[in-house]
């Protein structure tokens, strides 16, 4: 979504002589000019500029990019990685290609089928003729976005060992953030959301106004449509689940 403008090619390969920056090559072809052995992520590609995805398919067709200066940049020791969310609407239903546990190869088949068809009407033959491999992702299941939650809470316990603070979720808490951060066809992205939104940001405003002190266990439970925290007393082995 970087380069959805016009100007966004001159970006990744450098500005034409007598503009700003001339000098300093292309943001893209300087990386890979400097780094051969390379992954290049480009997140979102289907919202890019045609003229972002010409480079692209130069790149994918020889193997080399030239810059504004005029150096030939070799990019066949480079990985190039494009993610995509066409098709998401076909998952955000969970209707029939929605996935459950024990689901059948065929049902990922057809909805393989689907996401590549939508792949086939936005981007241009030549372009999907040079990628060497689709992968399309199953949407996420509660399994999932529950080892995403514990991967979160782990990262706000860490941040939390300078005051001694221990977290204790409750199970209704724990509820509280699945069902806020689950989403099918985002990913993790809502779980990270949630728990900056009801868990971080919560917890800032009761150390800032003293109701927190640390040193101890803070108990997390729900109220309403909101969690709230409760200072134990302290402890010396608890950590966050």
């Amino acid at each position: 979504s970087e380069y959805m403008e016009k100007f966004s090619s001159s970006r990744l390969v450098g500005s034409p002589p007598g503009y700003v920056g001339y000098e300093e090559g292309g943001q893209l072809t300087e990386q890979v000019r400097r780094r051969p052995y390379s992954v290049v992520l480009f997140d979102e590609v289907e919202k890019a500029h045609p003229d972002v995805m010409h480079l692209l398919l130069q790149i994918l067709e020889e193997g080399r990019l030239t810059d504004s200066l005029g150096r030939t940049v070799d990019f066949r020791n480079t990985i190039l990685i494009m993610t995509s969310n066409l098709g998401a609407e076909y998952v955000s239903g969970g209707g029939t290609l929605g996935f459950a546990a024990g689901e059948s190869e065929s049902d990922y088949e057809t909805l393989r089928d689907r996401m590549m068809d939508e792949a086939r009407r936005v981007f241009r033959p030549e372009l999907l003729n040079r990628v060497d491999e689709v992968i399309v992702f199953r949407p996420l299941e509660k399994a999932d976005v529950e080892k995403i939650l514990d991967l979160e809470l782990a990262k706000v316990q860490e941040r939390l060992q300078a005051r001694r603070i221990v977290l204790k979720l409750l199970p209704d808490a724990r509820e509280f953030l699945l069902a806020k951060g689950f989403d099918r066809v985002y990913g993790a992205r809502p779980m990270r959301r949630a728990v900056a939104r009801y868990m971080e940001d919560r917890l800032a405003e009761e150390i800032l106004r003293g109701n927190i002190r640390g040193g101890g266990t803070v108990e997390v439970a729900v109220a309403g449509d909101d969690l709230v925290f409760r200072e134990l007393a302290a402890t010396g082995s608890d950590t966050a689940h």
